[in-house]
């Protein structure tokens, strides 16, 4: 029996060195989990099914080789595409259908655009919906569009100025605004506002003190026309007016008419764009104080179109693109997944688990949501393999391997005692 029970010594021994070099062997591989062996003792069982008083066993079996899914050091990369996981969970990948999962977040975009594992997996996730919302559901493949950012038409400029309370009001009956003649109105400024087709035009306003506290606001384009219906009183005012505003005696907004106030641009007939196209100026928050004129703020809604520069991914998956017109734009949201027992996962290689009935089903999510880690982008999770440990291990393996083998000797040596009797 005891050469049974050195033999089986033998094996483990042997496979625990397996494990120790496969763990030496990967550790600088990106994602790699450390595994460990796990043994059993092995005992014979008599006739009646139960093992006799006293008995000393037959020797070990390795019952499992375990991985540990410690959290890896995280690491900087030069690649925007890289990603760490930062606690529980595992990339979701699909390959010709079949999913299986990783923590290896080194990524490319293939000539398609998809996000690509080294292995060929595509990384999966929610993609956007028409509007540029994260549409939730059933987790699909992420693909990168380079598709130009449509244009957005101006629907409203902000502006927030401060119009000087010590200057001269302006008798619009005598002296009636024209913004060709700088003593018609006091102070202006511009905006650049976009059309249906992202077209810039200039549009600049004009202000005029007619008043103690009220002032006149006039708009003029100069590749368009302003044009406003007549506003009361019945008295038709002058081309390009937008509104009068009346402050209080502290120097705020007292009352605005129209309000909203519409500017309305007539574009040139080549233009093709949507013509007339109208928005409006929000002046809230413009003060009447008693110092220079002076613009704050100003900003409207539109912009033009726009070329994908580059993108980056949030600490929750979101991927945001950069466009060459200062916008940006969600391009989908990676999701994670994590299991109830993730020892329970078939190795495939190439860093990649597959879910199996030991395992449970995958709990795929979003992010920083239930037991899920954050990403971390830029950057890559280290080997958990602990070379000062696994050397350890290696001599305590090597021990155990020549304690077994000394076993047999000692047994190969009892036994030629016993055939030499006479």
């Amino acid at each position: 029996m005891s050469f049974q029970q050195g033999l089986s010594g033998l094996n483990g021994a042997s496979k625990q060195l397996e494990t120790i070099g496969n763990n030496i062997a990967n550790a600088n591989t990106v994602g790699f989990k450390a595994a460990t062996t796990e043994f059993a003792d092995v005992y014979a069982n008599s006739l009646s099914g139960t093992s006799g008083l006293g008995t000393a066993g037959i020797g070990t079996r390795v019952s499992t080789i375990a991985q540990q899914f410690s959290q890896g050091n995280v690491t900087a990369s030069n690649n925007a595409l890289d990603m760490a996981i930062n606690g529980g969970g595992f990339f979701r990948l699909t390959n010709g259908g079949a999913v299986s999962y990783a923590r290896n977040g080194q990524f490319q975009l293939d000539k398609n655009g998809y996000i690509v594992s080294p292995s060929g997996g595509h990384l999966t996730g929610y993609g956007v919906d028409s509007k540029g919302k994260v549409a939730t559901g059933s987790p699909t493949d992420l693909q990168i569009t380079t598709a130009d950012l449509p244009p957005k038409q101006t629907t409203e400029i902000d502006g927030q100025l401060n119009l000087d309370a010590r200057v001269t009001p302006i008798d619009p009956t005598v002296t009636p605004f024209n913004a060709s003649d700088p003593t018609t109105y006091h102070n202006g400024t511009s905006a650049t506002v976009y059309d249906t087709q992202g077209n810039p035009h200039v549009v600049q306003t004009y202000y005029v003190k007619t008043a103690a506290d009220k002032w006149d606001v006039y708009a003029d384009c100069a590749t368009a026309q302003s044009v406003n219906p007549p506003v009361p009183p019945a008295t038709t005012p002058p081309a390009g007016f937008v509104a009068s505003v009346t402050f209080d005696f502290s120097g705020q907004i007292k009352t605005v008419a129209p309000s909203p106030s519409p500017i309305t641009l007539t574009l040139p007939a080549t233009n093709g764009a949507t013509s007339p196209f109208s928005f409006n100026l929000n002046l809230t928050g413009s003060t009447q104080f008693g110092s220079t004129f002076s613009v704050n703020s100003l900003s409207q809604d539109g912009y033009a179109s726009g070329r994908l520069s580059g993108f980056g991914i949030g600490n929750d998956g979101i991927i945001t693109g950069r466009y060459t017109n200062g916008k940006t734009s969600t391009l989908g949201q990676v999701v994670l997944a994590n299991f109830r027992n993730p020892n329970g996962l078939q190795p495939l290689g190439n860093n990649q688990w597959a879910e199996t009935a030991g395992s449970g089903e995958a709990l795929v999510g979003t992010p920083d949501s239930g037991s899920l880690g954050l990403i971390q982008s830029s950057a890559t999770e280290d080997s958990n393999v602990d070379m000062t440990a696994e050397l350890v291990n290696m001599i305590t393996a090597q021990r155990v391997f020549q304690a077994n083998a000394q076993t047999i000797k000692t047994q190969d040596q009892i036994l030629q005692t016993l055939v030499n009797l006479r």
